[in-house]
């Protein structure tokens, strides 16, 4: 099970808002996880709907999809957004990450 805090839910349901896809209510935030980076693995997030073997969850009002797959990767992980001078955008905190990047856009298991 993954975790999206209330500030992650609110800027990606912002940014849906303003996508000129049809169909909003279908819309939601896919998780995966790809292979890449300097670590191995690398995050994927984008808008889109539901794929036929996703698991489907919510959290405060936003649909969240995340493949079978990707779902061994990111369990126990929190999606959280941060809106800093320094420092913004959505940060994935994964426990099962052993290492990560200097960046931080990588990691393995």
């Amino acid at each position: 099970m993954i975790t999206v805090t209330e500030s992650a839910a609110q800027k990606a349901a912002t940014l849906i808002s303003h996508s000129e896809a049809p169909a909003e209510s279908e819309l939601g935030l896919r998780m995966q996880v790809v292979g890449g980076g300097c670590s191995g693995f690398q995050y994927n997030l984008e808008f889109g709907t539901a794929k036929g073997s996703d698991k489907i969850f919510e959290f405060h009002g936003l649909k969240v999809f995340i493949d079978p797959r990707s779902t061994l990767y990111l369990a126990g992980s929190v999606l959280d957004y941060n809106d800093g001078l320094m420092d913004s955008g959505f940060k994935i905190t994964n426990p099962n990450a052993k290492n990560t990047c200097g960046c931080g856009e990588s990691f393995s298991v």
